[in-house]
Order: C-alpha cells, then sequence, then structure tokens
C-alpha cells in the first residue's frame, strides 16, 4: 500500500539518480580533450507501479545503465575512408622524395648530361685525333654513368625505407589486434546487457580499430554483446572474441601449389613484380613446359619472338625470363611436374597472413602493370601505399630507367662495336658472359644479357700488320667444315661456334673464359671490325663503348676508359681499309640524340622515342603520380574528416551541453531532497497528532 514511507524511498532513488547523472556529466566535462573519449549519459527510467486506489502510482526513477553516445555506422564509414586516405598520404609523401631524385629544374641535371654526351660525338667527328676532345668525352660519359647510378640508388634507398616501415607497420598491425582481442574478452567479462555497458573499454577499442585502420583496410562487424570480428577485405581473419591471427612480413620466396610434385622451383634476382609460374606440359626437367604472368594469369611474357612457354630446367641450364630480372630453375624430385602445377615467386619482402604456423597466404598490396589493383590483398591503409610506392610507382620508375640504359647501352655499342679508333686492336675480352657456351646464343638459357637483339647474319673482321697493312677481311665462316661460308643463326649457333669461327682466322685465337669470348691478335698483327649485321659484337660486348645493362651496373668500358684511342670515330670500309678520319661512327653517335629507338618495359610494352624523350617522359611521370596522389590525398582526407566530424557531433563533448545539463540535474537533486524533507515534514505532523 502506497503511504507516507513510499515518499522517502521516491526521494531517495531521485537523489541517486541525479546524483549518477551528475557524476556522468562531470565525467563528461573532465574529458572533453580526451583523444577518443564518447560523451556518456545515463538512461533513466521510471521504477514499478503499484496498483491501488485511485490507480496505478509510480515509485519513482532509477539510473537503468550509463550509455555512450556513438554511431557505429558513420564509424564504419569513417573506418573505410581512412584507410583510403592514409594510403594515399603515404603515397604522396613518398613520391615527393622521387621527385627531388629527378628534379629537372637544374639545368645540370639528367637532359643537360644526355645532351652533352652527344654533343662530345659531334666534337669527336669535328677533331677526332684531338686527344682532349677524346678526354672530355670520356667525362661526360662517366658523369652521365654517375647521374643514371645515383638516379638507380636513390631509388634502391626508397626501397629500403619502404622495407623498413612495412615492417614496423606489420609489428604495429599485430600489437593492435592482440590487444583488440584482449579487449573483447575484457568488455564480454565485464558488461551485463541493459546494466552494465563497458564504455571505457569500448572506446580504448574504438580508438585501437581506428588506427588498425589507418594501418590496413579492414571489416569491422559487432556482434553483439560486446563481441566483434575484424577481417580484411579479402576474408581473412584478423580478430575474432579473444583470437587474433598475426600477420608476418617474410623475404623473397616461391610458394608451390602443385599436384604431385615434390622438388622445388628456384630463382635469383631482384624485380619489383611478383611472378605467376604455371606448367603447360607435365613431365620431367628438360621436358615440361611452363609459361610466366605479371599480372595474375591475365597475360603472359613473351620473348622478343613472341614465344610465352619456356622448358623447365635445372640450375645449368637455368631460364632467364624475358623481362630480364629473375633467372628460373627447378630442382627434381621424386615426382615429375603435372600440368596445372602452379607457383608464385615472390622476389621482395611480403605480407602473409598466418592462420596458423603451417598455413599462410600472401596479402602483399599489388598493383598490375595495367594500374588494376589486386582485391584479393590488402587495398588501403599505409602498408597498401607503401607497398604500392615500392612495388608499383618505383617500380615503373626504375623499369623506365633501365631500360633507358639498355637502350643507350645497345644503340652505342652497335655503332661502336662496328666502328674503329686512332689504334686497330691487339685483342679484347667481351664484357658479358653466358652462362652456358653450348646452346645458342639466342635462348632464354644462354643467359646472354643481349641475346634477344641477335639476328641472323654475319660480321666482317679485317687483319693488319703491326705496321697498319691489310692482310685479309673475312666474314665469319660458322661451319668450316662445308662448303661456302656459313652465317651466323642466334637460334643454332653457340658461343663454342663462334669461338670457333674467330680461332679460323688466320691472325686471330680465340678463347673463352669464364663464360666470355676473348680475341687476341697473333703477333705481328692487329684487327678491326667492320659491318655487324648480326649484333654479335655487340651482344657479347666487344670492342663497345658501355658495359651493363642496368642503370645499376652501367659504367664506361675500362679498355676504352685505359686507352682512349680506342674510342671508335671512324669505319673499316669495305675494302677493309680503317677510315679513321671519315668520322662516319662519331656522326652516327650524335645522330642518335635525335633517333626514335625502342625502348620495352613491362608496363608499357614497346614504344619509339629519343633518349631524351623518353627520359622526359620518366620526368612527367614522376610529376603526374606526385599530383594525382597529392589530389587523392586531399579529396579522401576531406571525406574522413568530414566523417569525423559527424561522429565527433554525436560522441564529442560538448561543455555547452553539459553545463546545460550540470544544472538541471542539479536541480533535480534539489527537488529530490526537498521531496523527502517534505515526507519527513508529514510525518512529523502526523506523530504530532499522535502527542
Amino acid at each position: 500500500m502506497v503511504g507516507i514511507t513510499s515518499l522517502f524511498e521516491i526521494g531517495k532513488r531521485s537523489l541517486l539518480a541525479s546524483q549518477s547523472a551528475i557524476q556522468v556529466t562531470g565525467n563528461n566535462i573532465s574529458n572533453a580533450n580526451t583523444e577518443g573519449y564518447s560523451r556518456q549519459r545515463v538512461r533513466l527510467e521510471d521504477g514499478l507501479y503499484i496498483s491501488t486506489v485511485p490507480g496505478q502510482i509510480g515509485t519513482g526513477v532509477q539510473a537503468a545503465e550509463v550509455l555512450r553516445d556513438f554511431d557505429e555506422f558513420i564509424e564504419l564509414q569513417y573506418l573505410g575512408k581512412s584507410s583510403e586516405f592514409l594510403r594515399w598520404d603515404t603515397l604522396s609523401a613518398r613520391l615527393q622524395d622521387v621527385e627531388g631524385a629527378f628534379n629537372e629544374a637544374n639545368t645540370e641535371g639528367m637532359n643537360t648530361a644526355l645532351a652533352r654526351f652527344f654533343a662530345d660525338w659531334q666534337q669527336l667527328a669535328t677533331r677526332p685525333d684531338d686527344s682532349n676532345v677524346r678526354a672530355a668525352l670520356l667525362a661526360d660519359a662517366q658523369n652521365l654513368q654517375i647521374f643514371l647510378t645515383g638516379a638507380d640508388s636513390r631509388l634502391e634507398q626508397m626501397r629500403a625505407q619502404a622495407d623498413a616501415a612495412l615492417e614496423d607497420d606489420v609489428e604495429t598491425i599485430n600489437g593492435l589486434l592482440r590487444d583488440i582481442a584482449q579487449l573483447n574478452v575484457a568488455i564480454l567479462g565485464a558488461e551485463v546487457p541493459g546494466s552494465i555497458n563497458a564504455n571505457g573499454l569500448r572506446d580504448e577499442r574504438a580508438t585501437l580499430v581506428r588506427t588498425l585502420a589507418e594501418k590496413m583496410d579492414i571489416v569491422y562487424v559487432d556482434n553483439g554483446g560486446g563481441n566483434v570480428t575484424i577481417t580484411t577485405k579479402a576474408g581473412q581473419t584478423l580478430v575474432s572474441r579473444g583470437e587474433y591471427f598475426e600477420l608476418e612480413v617474410e623475404g623473397p620466396q616461391a610458394i608451390a601449389d602443385v599436384a604431385a610434385f615434390d622438388g622445388s622451383i628456384q630463382f635469383s634476382g631482384q624485380s619489383d613484380h611478383e611472378y605467376l609460374v604455371q606448367v603447360v606440359t607435365g613431365g620431367a626437367l628438360g621436358t615440361a613446359q611452363f609459361r610466366v604472368s605479371v599480372d595474375g594469369g591475365r597475360t603472359w611474357l613473351a620473348d622478343a619472338s613472341g614465344n610465352d612457354t619456356f622448358t623447365a630446367q635445372a640450375y645449368a641450364n637455368r631460364i632467364t625470363l624475358p623481362d630480364d630480372k629473375l633467372d628460373v630453375w627447378f630442382t627434381a624430385g621424386t615426382q615429375d611436374l603435372q600440368a596445372g602445377d602452379i607457383f608464385q615467386i615472390v622476389p621482395h619482402k611480403g605480407v602473409y597472413w598466418y592462420e596458423n604456423s603451417s598455413s599462410k597466404m600472401n596479402i602483399t598490396p599489388r598493383i598490375f602493370p595495367s594500374g588494376q589493383e589486386d582485391t584479393s590483398r590488402i587495398t588501403g591503409g599505409s602498408i597498401a601505399g607503401i607497398c604500392a610506392f615500392r612495388d608499383f610507382y618505383v617500380g615503373r620508375y626504375s623499369e623506365k630507367l633501365d631500360a633507358l640504359v639498355k637502350t643507350v647501352v645497345w644503340e652505342v655499342n652497335r655503332l661502336h662495336s662496328q666502328g674503329t679508333g686512332l689504334d686497330a686492336l691487339t685483342g679484347w675480352t667481351a664484357t658479358n658472359a653466358v652462362r652456358n657456351t653450348g646452346v645458342p646464343l639466342g635462348g632464354a638459357d644462354s643467359g646472354l644479357i643481349y641475346g634477344e637483339k641477335l639476328t641472323a647474319g654475319n660480321l666482317s673482321l679485317s687483319v693488319y700488320t703491326d705496321s697498319g697493312s691489310l692482310v685479309r677481311t673475312v666474314g665469319l665462316d660458322l661451319d668450316s667444315g662445308t662448303t661456302g661460308q656459313q652465317n651466323f643463326d642466334p637460334a643454332a649457333h653457340t658461343l663454342e661456334d663462334v669461338r670457333a669461327a674467330f680461332d679460323a682466322v688466320d691472325g686471330i685465337t680465340a678463347t673463352i673464359v669464364d663464360g666470355r669470348l676473348r680475341l687476341a691478335a697473333d703477333s705481328g698483327f692487329t684487327f678491326a671490325f667492320g659491318t655487324d649485321a648480326t649484333g654479335l659484337l655487340a651482344a657479347l660486348g666487344i670492342n663497345t663503348f658501355f658495359d651493363g645493362s642496368r642503370a645499376k651496373d652501367l659504367r664506361v668500358n675500362e679498355t676504352v676508359s685505359a686507352q682512349p684511342d680506342l674510342i671508335a670515330s671512324g669505319h673499316v670500309n669495305g675494302a677493309g681499309e680503317r677510315n679513321v678520319g671519315d668520322n662516319a661512327t662519331a656522326l652516327a653517335m650524335a645522330a642518335l640524340q635525335h633517333k626514335k629507338v625502342a625502348f620495352t618495359t613491362t608496363f608499357e610494352g614497346t614504344v619509339q622515342q629519343t633518349v631524351q624523350d623518353n627520359y622526359a617522359t620518366l620526368v612527367a611521370l614522376v610529376g603526374a603520380d606526385v599530383s594525382n596522389a597529392s589530389f587523392n590525398q586531399s579529396y579522401h582526407k576531406t571525406l574522413a574528416d568530414d566523417l569525423a566530424r559527424r561522429q565527433d557531433e554525436v560522441a564529442g563533448v560538448n561543455l555547452d551541453e553539459e553545463m546545460t545539463n550540470l544544472i538541471k540535474f542539479q536541480h533535480a537533486y534539489a527537488a529530490a531532497a526537498k521531496l523527502i524533507t517534505t515526507s519527513d515534514a508529514m510525518i512529523q505532523t502526523l506523530l504530532g497528532i499522535k502527542n
């Protein structure tokens, strides 16, 4: 039955409810500037009702639970945009460093170095016997080399920095996953649905999830009851209740997905691509055929002849892939390769998700050469920015730089190898080696750097006495046992065949040393080369100006550098005469500045440009990428900031609103106290009647 004592209970409950509300309001005010704190509020509910005359009468109010103002829908959107922003923010910052490496605002940039190099050949054509001109040409060639190798070195440093940043981010991610899983357990243990909410723990977890989303794109699922599941967008579970799955950064490796083959695939070299190796014809080593893709099987790499299948070989006959970046070979097992066997070669550091100690998956962010993202991998967060920078962007710049060097070296050496300097040659050791002297030079298993440039035909070789008198001019006979002269065929003839052909020329001794052809004039003789329709001299590195095929190993040939008089300015005419003053070679070199030649990369295919135009497209590409990254960084920052503002409108503490609530609950507390004093007065009145 409702009586005066019930008023005491109502007053007490009101006091406690108001006190709770004031305490929560005070907590909001004190945490107004606390990062990650979400505004809290007390949910008040009326008490039980007692049925009596004149009807149901309430029993007051009670503080049911402390709620946290937080919009999960907005937060999910924010996590996605935050991942995108951090991806572009990371990429933009790193690309600006690249822009500095290719800054042509300085008049002493790469273009100037290229222009001077070609201008020096023009000067040499004018004064072929001037030692100062030859010295200037060598100096400017070495300066060009310094520019190119320096640019490559800076790109390599940026790769190393990206690797270090990747390892740091993955270490941070693993710590976040562990902490989130622990908070899941703590929240599940602390909460009682409808009465006790672990708001502080939820705020802490939300802050960690935001940090995680900055590192990688995630899918966040609230299962209710304080339990959340976090996965990658491709579906790999990162956190489930109190369990978490770590990521690892691992070095270059090959992952096999085979039916029965118990051997292995091996590789050497460095590349920014990942390679899919698919067996198309099963069998033992030397018989099985495979093909290779750098875009997940959408297209297949082909050699200069258009062949896109290669024979699986052991180490001795290992295959150089068409992009010249990796050598690939197999080790035999008890079971043969089968059609459909798949190998994934990752020649750089990657990120792997571990389901358990023996089961892992490659989730390294990847952009295919076409620019399309691999959506089965990580695509957002700073990790995506780091890997995109390292593999796609720096990969493109490095590949274009290497293509520039390879083309310049080939075109310069192609001309130089068919020319002659002030002095005839007494000997030359080739700078480019083959790994197997018994296989055709044009094959992928020969290992000859410029093997794909070789064509069928012949070359002219003239032998002279020490005094310069012509002894003979001959072409190479690749099969002296048959009638007539046998021309060179890159698909058939080996380095041993070429050695034998040179050695058959009177006055010349040819040997092979460490896979390199060595030519030496016999005592009392010298020699020089005329027209070479095969490209054999340039490919082997005989009578050449440059050594190397990539920016990192480019250098001026040591023999030419030590003996500037061997710099080819003239040529040997059809009669075998050394016309050192006709300047045909020097003029052809100077004309190379404006000649369109072929540059080939996996990103762009083959394009025809001048050397300086090709370098200009590299500089322009860097500038365009910097601009695009900066735009996307700004765009996604605006979207993320807007969502953060909207969340802050819900979860942030508004001091004006909190002060209003403080006054409101203070008055409610005073009213509750007044109710208690009124109840006491009523009781005292009743006691007075009795007395």
